[in-house]
């Protein structure tokens, strides 16, 4: 996603929860690297307050793409596990929606895309944890369309279904048959261009909700 919005000419900003993480990344497509946490309010509020202090105005678009994923029935579901994906899947992106929208409504334009999944969309088995948070990420989604509807301010939900990345490493898809193998997923550019096209409709277009599908 990054590399596809420096490709169109914007100046990106990546957050992280380690320093130095995404400093290769930023050496190669330029922007900056931020660290925080999106767990932790005051983590949020002091990231967005700086960048609003050094920029002097809201960001054109945020896209909230960071995200955890566990499997397991909802029965063998740990507490730990749910609030983990609350925590980083809605909450995360709940803190930094909060955190820029007052400056993006003050300006009367900007953007705001929230990753979601199919998950969030239809029930799965083994999601209990992921999709009750992405069904509530769905959930403040449609409710943030409401608040902003006349404002100029825009936002979209991406619902991709499965994507080949390392968040699948510990799982080993190929060797479950219940699970899309790598070769049936959509792969990261797949996602990222669907960004780009949010990010560059005419300022009066809005695109609500878009689903991901590998043809």
């Amino acid at each position: 996603m990054a590399r596809s919005l420096a490709d169109a000419g914007a100046r990106v900003t990546l957050l992280s929860r380690t320093p130095g993480a995404l400093d290769a990344l930023v050496g190669e497509i330029g922007g900056a690297a931020v660290q925080a946490d999106l767990t932790d309010p005051a983590s949020v509020e002091a990231v967005v307050g700086r960048f609003l202090d050094e920029e002097g105005e809201a960001p054109d678009a945020v896209v909230n793409a960071a995200g955890v994923f566990d499997l397991a029935r909802l029965d063998e579901t740990p507490l730990e596990m749910l609030d983990r994906n609350l925590q980083v899947n809605l909450r995360g992106a709940f803190l930094l929606v909060r955190a820029v929208l007052p400056a993006m409504l003050e300006r009367g334009r900007g953007l705001v895309v929230n990753v979601g999944s199919v998950a969030g969309r239809k029930a799965l088995p083994g999601n209990a944890a992921y999709s009750a948070s992405k069904f509530g990420l769905r959930g403040m989604h449609e409710v943030l369309l409401e608040e902003i509807r006349g404002t100029g301010v825009r936002a979209t939900l991406l619902e991709p279904g499965a994507v080949d990345t390392r968040i699948w490493d510990p799982l080993d898809p190929d060797a479950r048959p219940e699970l899309p193998s790598r070769g049936q997923m959509l792969s990261p550019r797949d996602v990222a261009e669907a960004v780009l096209f949010v990010a560059t409709r005419p300022p009066g277009v809005q695109v609500p909700v878009l689903p991901i599908e590998r043809a």
